[in-house]
C-alpha cells in the first residue's frame, strides 16, 4: 500500500512540505489543474509535475484527474475528437512514468454537497448532503445564484447541459461510458496506466441526471464493458458508504475488486447516515463505515496500490479560514492519514 496525500498544486495552500511531514505519507495525488477538459496533455507537463513532487522527498502515485468531457458523457458529434485528447493525456502520464490515473463519469458535477460547514458536535466543520436541503440548490441553479461547488459551469452553460442531457437515460449513458472504455482503455494498458472510475458522489440520482456509478455492482459492470487489467475502480468508502444498502457490504465489496485485481485506487473516508438520503462526513475513525474491516480486506487481498485519506473536516485553526478548500485542509485529513496507518500495521503484523 502507498499512503498517499491529494496536492491540489503549487496554489495549494496545503504545502508538500507540509505534506512530508506526515508520518508514514510516501506519495501524492495531483493533476495538471490549469488545464481544462478536452486538451491534451503533454508528457513534459506530467513529467514536470512528477518532478516538482519529488524534488519534496514524496512520489507521484496517482492522476486525479483527467476530467471526461461532457461531449464525450453526452455522446455528442466531437466525441471522438475528445476522446483523442484524453488518450493522448494518458500516453503523457504513462511516459511520465505515473501508473494510476482516477476519472469520473457523473454529468455535470463530480460531487455534490449541500452544506460545505455543517457544525458537528465537537465543533468541527464537515461537509454534509441533505435531501430535503437541495431544493434551495435547485433554487439556485434556476436563478444563476451558483453555489460555490458548482461555479465550474456558468449560468448558461449550465441549462444548455441540462436540456441536452434529458435526452440521455442512464442505459444510454451506460452506452456512451462503454463506447469511452472501448477506446481508452486499450490506449492506457499500452501506456501501462492503470484507469480508476470513481463512483458516483453520492450514489443516487440527482436533479434528473442520469448517475450510473453509483454501487460496486456497477464497478463489476464497468469491469466488464472492457475485460483488462487496465480497466478499474477507484475504491471510495465515503461514496459508497452514503447508501444505508451498501454500507455493511463494503469489505467484501473491497476483498471481491482487488482479488479480482480492478481495484487500483483507495479513498478512505467515513460518514454518519442522518436519514435515508441524508449524511455528514465524519472525522476517519467515526461514522458508519467500518474502515478497519475494509483495510483488513484490502491487505489480505495483496492491495499495493494508492491509497489516501479522503475528505477530512475543519478543525482547529482551519474553522472558518476562507483560504481553507472545503473537505481538504491539512490537520483532519493527517490525522486520517495516521488512523489508516495505524489499520493497515494492525492488519499486517497480526
Amino acid at each position: 500500500m502507498q499512503l498517499s496525500f491529494r496536492w491540489y498544486g503549487d496554489g495549494d495552500p496545503v504545502t508538500l512540505d507540509a505534506i512530508r511531514q506526515i508520518p508514514g505519507v510516501v506519495g501524492i495525488v495531483s493533476a495538471l489543474h490549469d488545464l481544462p477538459p478536452g486538451v491534451a496533455w503533454s508528457a513534459d507537463a506530467v513529467v514536470a509535475l512528477r518532478q516538482r513532487v519529488e524534488a519534496a522527498g514524496l512520489a507521484l502515485t496517482c492522476i486525479e484527474s483527467i476530467p471526461v468531457p461532457e461531449g464525450i458523457k453526452l455522446g455528442t458529434d466531437d466525441r471522438e475528437r475528445l476522446a483523442d485528447a484524453w488518450c493522448a493525456s494518458v500516453e503523457a502520464v504513462g511516459a511520465a512514468g505515473v501508473p494510476v490515473v482516477c476519472y469520473n463519469f457523473m454529468p455535470v458535477f463530480d460531487w455534490t454537497r449541500t452544506s460545505l460547514h455543517r457544525p458537528l458536535a465537537d465543533g468541527s466543520e464537515a461537509l454534509a448532503y441533505v435531501e430535503g436541503e437541495l431544493s434551495a440548490v435547485e433554487e439556485a441553479l434556476a436563478s444563476g445564484g451558483l453555489p460555490g461547488w458548482m461555479d465550474a459551469h456558468a449560468p448558461d452553460d449550465l441549462r444548455r447541459l441540462f436540456a441536452a442531457y434529458a435526452e440521455v437515460d442512464t442505459e444510454r449513458m451506460w452506452d456512451h461510458l462503454g463506447w469511452f472504455l472501448e477506446r481508452v482503455v486499450p490506449v492506457a494498458e499500452a501506456a501501462g496506466v492503470r484507469l480508476a472510475i470513481h463512483p458516483d458522489d453520492p450514489p443516487w440520482p440527482l436533479f434528473g441526471l442520469p448517475r450510473v456509478v453509483t454501487s460496486a455492482d456497477a464497478f463489476d459492470r464497468v469491469c466488464d464493458l472492457v475485460d483488462s487489467p487496465a480497466n478499474g475502480v477507484t475504491f471510495c468508502t465515503g461514496s459508497l458508504g452514503a447508501d444505508p444498502a451498501q454500507v455493511a457490504g463494503l469489505p467484501a465489496d473491497a476483498a471481491r475488486l482487488a482479488a479480482r485485481g480492478r481495484l487500483h485506487f483507495a479513498h478512505l473516508r467515513n460518514v454518519r447516515r442522518l436519514g435515508v438520503r441524508d449524511f455528514t462526513e465524519t472525522a476517519h475513525p467515526d461514522g458508519d463505515v467500518d474502515l478497519n474491516a475494509v483495510i483488513r480486506a484490502l491487505a489480505e487481498a495483496g492491495f499495493d496500490g494508492p491509497l489516501r485519506p479522503d475528505h477530512g473536516r475543519q478543525i482547529w485553526s482551519e474553522r472558518g479560514d476562507p483560504t481553507v478548500r472545503p473537505g481538504y485542509g491539512l490537520f483532519d485529513r493527517a490525522l486520517g492519514a495516521t488512523y489508516l496507518r495505524g489499520l493497515w500495521e494492525g492488519a499486517t503484523r497480526s
